[in-house]
């Protein structure tokens, strides 16, 4: 099982229940691989850098999660099918990232207190 980071941006023009609908759909696709979530963050409507599909925002979110390699193809590949999506990114962590984004959630629970 190796440690991954996706990021994707879901179309702006969807509405706030179809966007966590889309969001449930990749999390419950991920726990059916057998992925272990470690976090979740929802980054908010954001002004793109430059216009993808004639859009210049979307909706940000991120997942952290533990799974295998073959598991992370198909999620890819179901990213690629839905047309709600515009953009994703997954990275693989190494220790540095892992130590880094954990860093980064501490720092976040902070804010939030």
């Amino acid at each position: 099982m190796n440690h991954y980071e996706t990021v994707f941006i879901l179309n702006p023009v969807l509405s706030e229940t179809q966007v966590k609908e889309t969001v449930q759909k990749f999390e419950d696709f991920l726990a059916s691989k057998g992925a272990k979530m470690i976090s979740k963050e929802d980054w908010g409507l954001k002004k793109l850098a430059y216009e993808i599909q004639n859009k210049k925002s979307g909706f940000y979110h991120l997942f952290e999660y533990t799974v295998t390699g073959e598991a992370l193809i198909s999620l890819e590949t179901e990213f690629r099918r839905d047309e709600r999506i515009m953009r994703f990114l997954t990275v693989a962590l190494d220790k540095h990232a892992i130590s880094w984004a954990e860093r980064r959630r501490e720092k976040l629970k902070t804010k939030k207190a």
